[in-house]
């Protein structure tokens, strides 16, 4: 039998996008965003798992290329989102997080379902009112992708499993987040780095701050919930050996026999 090349194309489509269960409707393909405020929309793509069987989510921008290598997470645009309270959501943004380099950002879902996780990736867009600027690895990413899709979804449910926490999983220890300037984050869960290990001594003289500091307002009567409930550190990744130190000893000689 002779395969004709639009069942091929059809069929190869069909499996892209066997797993992708959130379909993100906003911002489209090649949209340019204008000012910092971001909606995000979303739909149940119809594929497996459907969206009524996903628990709960985070969103990230991210910007770079189409491969975990050439991309980054500059941003956590929502930490505890739960598909119960609707499709779309706005959040800030902030100017610094990048350029306004065309279509180098895109959105990063990682939802909670049974058996595991799902991670979708939204279509490519631009942010025109950004004024900070790419690292160098974004922009290297950005030279090998060509139209405006982002990465593969990447499926981590396993059929049979337990079902899964519904808070999505926390970074791992070497995500991007973490060395996300305090003050640029937003959420109500916050990230640092892995605390430094302590030197045999102090020598610092002058110690300086790594980071900014915050704006604070003095409290006269009863605020509501803080905007940051808890900060995240990155989990400590060094290791110790321990080994018994081997020693001679050497007794005097205690008659004139050697």
């Amino acid at each position: 039998m002779i395969l004709r090349p639009f069942f091929i194309l059809a069929t190869a489509s069909l499996f892209s996008f066997t797993f992708a269960d959130v379909s993100v409707t906003s911002p489209a393909p090649g949209d340019t965003i204008t000012g910092l405020s971001l909606e995000i929309a979303w739909k149940d793509s119809g594929k497996t798992p459907k969206l009524a069987d996903l628990a709960s989510y985070q969103v990230f921008l991210c910007a770079g290329g189409n491969t975990d290598a050439n991309f980054i997470q500059l941003a956590t645009l929502v930490t505890t989102g739960d598909f119960a309270d609707g499709n779309k959501v706005t959040v800030p943004l902030t100017a610094g997080w990048g350029g306004t380099t065309a279509n180098a950002y895109f959105l990063k879902f990682i939802s909670a379902a049974t058996g595991g996780t799902v991670i979708n990736y939204s279509d490519r867009f631009t942010l025109s009112s950004m004024t900070g600027t790419f690292p160098a690895s974004v922009i290297t990413g950005l030279r090998t992708v060509t139209g405006t899709a982002g990465p593969a979804d990447v499926n981590n449910i396993v059929a049979g499993q337990p079902a899964a926490n519904p808070v999505a999983p926390a970074p791992a220890a070497d995500d991007p987040i973490y060395n996300t300037p305090y003050t640029m984050q937003s959420g109500t869960i916050r990230y640092a780095p892995m605390p430094p290990m302590a030197q045999t001594k102090i020598t610092a003289k002058n110690a300086s701050p790594q980071y900014p500091t915050s704006a604070y307002t003095v409290y006269k009567k009863i605020a509501g919930t803080p905007n940051a409930i808890t900060t995240n550190t990155a989990p400590l990744t060094f290791s110790t050996v321990s080994i018994e130190p081997t020693v001679i000893f050497s007794f005097p000689c205690m008659t004139g026999n050697h």
